[in-house]
């Protein structure tokens, strides 16, 4: 009977053994409110591969900033003192009236519905800008637009990552390019207030920040270059620009 009985508590033993190993995997799977669930549930299959919520954001806020931003431009060309303004407006409305173009596009193929008009936080800022004049035109104008671009910059890179459908995925470069672009345009105005932008970037984050120490006046070791190691130094590929300014961006395209 003692025999009996210590077989069958090691048999339940191992029982809730195997149990507990598999709980996890059951737990975490694919179970209501885990990232994997909320992925599935706002996911829909499309020729061109599943298309999630943050695919559809995207697609949404891609048309949104062109609602706002390229009348933003056309009213500094026609309005801006400066030069360096008018052309900033110039790669905005270029810029956003073919990115809209793809957008829309993408989006009659995903099925996707877009907006029509602006937020009312881009109607906002459009009030703002034609409320203003003069240097504090040019100054709400370079500040408005690059902090809406610097915000949407991070929103591109993470769909660009992570989007499985091959259209959005396109898009996502496309509007990369785009942006950049238009970051750099609006930099080079003078305008933009670089303190304001990293203190409203400080304020909202929620991790300390980490990395080296801070310099403390004395020159650090020199770091050996990331070189190619071997005798086979025959590559095809070359550099997208030549070595240039760190800002040395191709405002070339739209």
């Amino acid at each position: 009977m003692r025999r009996i009985n210590g077989s069958a508590l090691i048999i339940a033993a191992l029982v809730v053994t195997v149990g507990a190993l598999a709980f996890p995997v059951w737990s975490y799977a694919d179970r209501s409110g885990t990232g994997q669930a909320n992925l599935n549930a706002s996911t829909v299959a499309t020729q061109w591969g599943p298309l999630s919520a943050t695919d559809r954001d995207f697609l949404v806020k891609v048309r949104l900033a062109g609602l706002w931003e390229l009348p933003a431009g056309q009213q500094a060309i026609e309005r801006a003192p400066s030069q360096a303004i008018k052309d900033a407006g110039d790669h905005l409305v270029v810029g956003h009236s073919d990115l809209d173009q793809r957008a829309r596009d993408v989006a009659a193929k995903l099925g996707v519905e877009l907006p029509n008009q602006p937020s009312e936080q881009q109607q906002g800022w459009l009030r703002e800008l034609s409320a203003a004049s003069g240097e504090e035109y040019e100054r709400k104008f370079a500040n408005l637009l690059r902090n809406a671009h610097g915000k949407v910059f991070a929103l591109v890179a993470q769909v660009r990552h992570t989007t499985r459908n091959a259209l959005i995925r396109q898009l996502a470069s496309d509007a990369n390019q785009t942006v950049l672009d238009h970051i750099t345009m609006l930099e080079a105005t003078g305008k933009v207030d670089f303190d304001a932008i990293a203190n409203e970037a400080a304020g909202n984050a929620t991790a300390s920040p980490s990395g080296p120490p801070a310099p403390n006046g004395n020159l650090p070791p020199a770091p050996s270059p990331a070189v190619p190691t071997g005798t086979d130094q025959s590559f095809t590929s070359r550099p997208s620009t030549q070595p240039g300014p760190p800002t040395a961006i191709n405002t070339n395209r739209p």
